[in-house]
């Protein structure tokens, strides 16, 4: 028996040892941290007290340490900690029976009803109560670091928004000159498959007048990538020696391989020579040369085989020579020639022969002579000339090598009547001997009499 009240007497005191330990625990800070500024504030500037079930934080008007961080608790808080603190006892001093349980659950409900907190709880013990100031501050703290991580988060969102802003305003920029440049590419291809007959409606309706230079677009440097290169003697076929370039490349459609490519002096700037795509299928077409700045001449690719089919020469911007290989067999068959603004001459070989079988000459623009080899033998068999009148082109004479022989045995002679062409006399060398046999007369192009100087033609 004394044993067992030893041991109730034991547990008593280590329950009210408890109680003090709460107590010890719980009593505020004598001294507020320096860098508390609701512990250093006034009174006043803390604010006046409000209703104690709802605010159990603020201090009493009675407060009888100003400054200090004193937590009195409401009504509310103390039936329920003494709830917990009845419950806690019991179970504590369950331990030494029911006499036990009993003193631990009286002994900390008065406490708990009296504090407002519970022993062992590790807190406050009281729901509502604010945590210890140690703990207050580490709270204070991570809440001030995470205040201070959304405000570098939000000037990071700012930041980011800012650079997206302005990669979509460069994104912009660079579809604008890219569209700018894609339809100046266009209407420059257009110009120049229409240069070898001129840039005006009259120029294209009539071949005889020579085509203009085409123009080079005045594009911005900025839009061409630019580096130094070297191009062997004999490269572009009439470099004689190597030569230090500046290379503008641009590639409009961004497909990596460039539409045009310009070669400029390093030293004067002036541009030497120009490769273009003219039809963006990734392969260059167009061949430029230029001497002080003018272009001299181009070489095109018109049928896409990778070779030159057509070669110009320009002088004085205009076009003082153009060569056409038109059926694509590697051996040029047209030849033009054009002095000043116009054709002087035409030359054709249809059968790839070497020798010409049509040579057209020119006055004007309008045809002075022709010459040809209607049987393509080689030999020149016809010549024709030409009478204007006023600003027409009208047959003159026509004389013609019938029988093979080199020279001509048939002459017509025609008339200018009515803007027309009309046959007025006709005379044969029958026999080749060089003398004129059977000579027709016409009237209004329709035989009216014929002479025969040949008794042996007779009757024809």
């Amino acid at each position: 028996m004394i044993g067992r009240f030893s041991r109730i007497a034991r547990l008593c005191a280590l329950i009210a040892a408890l109680a003090l330990l709460g107590c010890a625990t719980s009593r505020p800070s004598a001294t507020p941290p320096a860098d508390d500024a609701a512990a250093t504030a006034p009174a006043e500037a803390r604010g006046s007290a409000t209703d104690p079930a709802t605010d159990a934080t603020t201090p009493a008007d009675d407060d009888p340490a100003p400054g200090r961080d004193v937590w009195r608790p409401s009504p509310l808080q103390r039936a329920q900690s003494a709830v917990e603190g009845l419950v806690l006892g019991a179970v504590i001093g369950a331990q030494a029976g029911p006499i036990g349980a009993a003193v631990g659950a009286g002994t900390l409900l008065v406490y708990s009803a009296i504090t407002g907190r519970v022993p062992l709880t590790g807190g406050s013990g009281a729901p509502g109560a604010p945590p210890p100031r140690p703990q207050r501050e580490e709270q204070e703290r991570e809440e001030q670091m995470e205040r201070e991580i959304e405000r570098k988060a939000g000037r990071e969102g700012a930041i980011e928004r800012e650079i997206d802003d302005e990669l979509r305003r460069q994104e912009e920029l660079l579809a604008a000159i890219e569209s700018e440049e894609a339809a100046l590419e266009a209407e420059q291809a257009v110009q120049e498959q229409t240069a070898d007959v001129g840039p005006s409606l009259s120029e294209r309706a009539d071949p005889r007048i020579a085509p203009a230079a085409p123009k080079d677009r005045d594009l911005p440097l900025a839009i061409f990538e630019k580096r130094k290169v070297s191009v062997p003697a004999g490269a572009w076929g009439d470099n004689r020696r190597e030569l230090v370039v500046v290379q503008r490349s641009l590639d409009a459609d961004r497909d990596g391989r460039p539409e045009q490519v310009r070669y400029y002096d390093a030293k004067s700037g002036q541009m030497l020579r120009k490769e273009q795509d003219r039809d963006y299928d990734g392969a260059f077409d167009a061949w430029h040369s230029y001497e002080r700045g003018q272009l001299v001449r181009r070489e095109l690719d018109t049928n896409a085989d990778g070779t030159p089919d057509v070669w110009e020469r320009y002088r004085n911007d205009r076009m003082a020579a153009r060569e056409i290989d038109r059926d694509h067999d590697g051996t040029r068959d047209a030849f033009y020639s054009f002095e000043g603004e116009s054709l002087v001459e035409e030359r054709h070989d249809a059968d790839n022969d070497g020798s010409m079988d049509l040579v057209v000459r020119y006055r004007d623009r309008l045809r002075v002579s022709a010459q040809e080899d209607r049987d393509h033998d080689g030999r020149l068999d016809s010549w024709t000339t030409y009478q204007h009148v006023d600003g027409a082109e009208l047959l003159d004479r026509v004389e013609r090598d019938t029988d093979g022989s080199g020279r001509a045995d048939l002459f017509e002679t025609y008339l200018a009547i009515d803007g027309k062409s009309v046959l007025s006399r006709r005379e044969e060398d029958r026999d080749g001997d060089g003398s004129i046999d059977v000579t027709s007369i016409y009237e209004n192009g329709k035989l009216v009499r014929r002479e025969i100087n040949d008794p042996a033609l007779m009757p024809l």
